[in-house]
């Protein structure tokens, strides 16, 4: 219960920056929704077309109505210029606020549409014009079932921004999105009652609001505005409050390892003075396209990865070849610097247990294509998507009995418990050597080499100061080191926190 309680009570900056996206989620989906409602309760095909779209929009799971922000940004971008953010909070915003419009609109259509035709009809007897009308007749009178539809909004949006942590957005699902990839069931119940006892907070204050208006009691609802406005004031204060500073963006993909790289890369940078920011959780091509923008200023990707994702190179030269070819095309293309590998390979591997190794005899991926008919493959969300997938697949003529997506950590146990037979592993992982797994031959070559290499962006490659704190990074990191410490975070018992882990991997490598 202590670890529980410590770890609510460190989630301040993340409380501060989850209160104010929600709320400006929650404030724009009210000022698109209320002018769209009055023009709706004047017009029935406004009305049909509206609540078609706001419906819509619902029907789109929070985590791809989120995603998607960031391409549509990214296009933008080249018409608005480079100041325009793609990653964190403008998509968030936008995307929520879509997410928030229905139970708003919905509401206030319905409560200008039964509104007394009496009431309206006087209202025009003593000769009100449409914006009397408006605000001192129809407002009044649709106000309780307003803040009703924007209660349920809040509810909503407050539980769908813990999302946005997957398109680098600081909130409450940033110790939910560590916790579950690490098994850390303290994070996520933390992040889980954080986010919870925000939302039943806004629906309380909300939902006294909404009686003021109700009973017509001036001094209930005002009471209720000023706490809601105090409250986002102070989450408001707590983000922007203090010194204003220049701060190195630190991207990091949604797995252990990844983690634990960007706390080693944030710990040497502010040991040589400067301040750092996470954006967590991010997949591979949205972490590559913010780093190309300048949303992230440096994180660590895998040659493998920058050759089949984003060169669409399909075949397998030699490690040198391949990292120099890269190295000219993020300079050529992107602009980005890659200031050089850190000395360890993460590559994808066919992993089984090894009793399956052993009774059946599958040694290399080649063995495991004669029997992949009677077996079940599992992979991280991205992985069968994957250009490196399609050309193993395709090489060896995999067909499997089945396919499942598991995340990172949960597909290790998968294999455990029978639920795939065969993983798409990553090779430094830890768990690899404590689950007693055995990664396949690929004597075809199928698979690139993944050499860990450090990014920067255009902007921070011409930091020479950030420049120099970075470069002992470079080969300091073995294979074994790094197993080590990515199974420090995943293990069962005393875990360690991605910070205490990239410490502790730090003395280890003399840094």
């Amino acid at each position: 219960m202590n670890d529980l309680w410590e770890a609510i009570s460190g989630l301040g900056d993340q409380l501060a920056a989850h209160v104010l996206l929600s709320a400006a989620a929650i404030a724009l989906g009210i000022v698109v929704a209320l002018p769209l409602a009055v023009w709706a309760s004047r017009s029935p095909a406004v009305a049909r077309g509206a609540l078609a779209f706001a419906s819509l929009v619902q029907t789109i799971p929070a985590l791809a109505l989120l995603a998607l922000f960031f391409p549509i940004l990214l296009s933008l971008r080249a018409v608005f210029g480079e100041g325009l953010p793609t990653l964190g909070f403008l998509p968030a915003l936008l995307a929520l606020a879509l997410y928030a419009l229905l139970p708003i609109l919905r509401n206030a259509v319905t409560a200008q549409a039964n509104l007394d035709p009496g009431v309206i009809e006087a209202a025009r007897g003593v000769g009100m014009s449409f914006r009397q009308r408006l605000l001192l007749v129809e407002a009044p009178l649709s106000a309780p079932y307003i803040m009703a539809g924007i209660r349920t909004a809040a509810v909503w949006t407050i539980g769908a921004a813990t999302l946005a942590t997957t398109i680098g957005q600081k909130s409450l699902g940033d110790p939910i999105f560590a916790g579950l990839q690490t098994q850390n069931w303290v994070l996520v119940l933390a992040g889980c009652f954080a986010s919870a006892g925000l939302a039943l907070l806004a629906d309380t204050l909300l939902g006294t609001i909404e009686r003021g208006f109700r009973e017509r009691k001036r001094g209930l609802w005002l009471g209720g505005m000023a706490a809601v406005l105090l409250g986002v004031g102070t989450a408001l204060f707590a983000q922007f409050g203090g010194e204003d500073e220049d701060t190195v963006v630190i991207g990091a993909k949604g797995f252990s390892e990844q983690y634990i790289l960007a706390r080693l890369i944030g710990q040497r940078l502010e040991a040589e003075g400067f301040a750092v920011e996470y954006r967590d959780g991010l997949g591979s091509a949205i972490a590559h396209s913010a780093a190309a923008s300048g949303d992230v200023d440096v994180y660590v990707d895998y040659t493998g990865t920058i050759w089949t994702n984003q060169m669409k190179r399909m075949e397998n030269p030699s490690r040198e070849e391949m990292y120099d070819e890269i190295v000219r095309w993020e300079d050529e293309n992107t602009g980005m610097r890659v200031l050089g590998r850190l000395g360890f390979e993460n590559a994808y591997g066919l992993a089984v247990r090894a009793e399956t190794f052993h009774m059946t005899g599958v040694e290399t991926i080649d063995d495991l294509a004669r029997v992949a008919s009677q077996m079940t493959v599992g992979g991280d969300p991205e992985f069968f998507e994957r250009p490196e997938w399609i050309a193993v697949r395709d090489a060896y003529g995999l067909r499997f009995a089945g396919q499942r997506n598991f995340s990172p950590t949960f597909m290790y146990n998968a294999l455990q418990s029978g639920e795939a037979d065969v993983i798409g592993a990553y090779t430094s992982d830890g768990r690899i050597v404590a689950d007693n797994l055995v990664i396949l031959d690929d004597p075809r070559g199928a698979f690139p080499n993944y050499d860990a290499v450090l990014l920067l962006s255009p902007q921070a490659s011409a930091d020479a100061a950030l420049v120099s704190a970075l470069e002992p990074l470079i080969d300091a990191i073995d294979v074994g080191a790094m197993r080590e410490a990515n199974y420090s975070v995943d293990r069962e018992d005393d875990k360690l926190s991605f910070d205490d882990a990239a410490r502790k991997l730090a003395d280890q490598i003399g840094l």
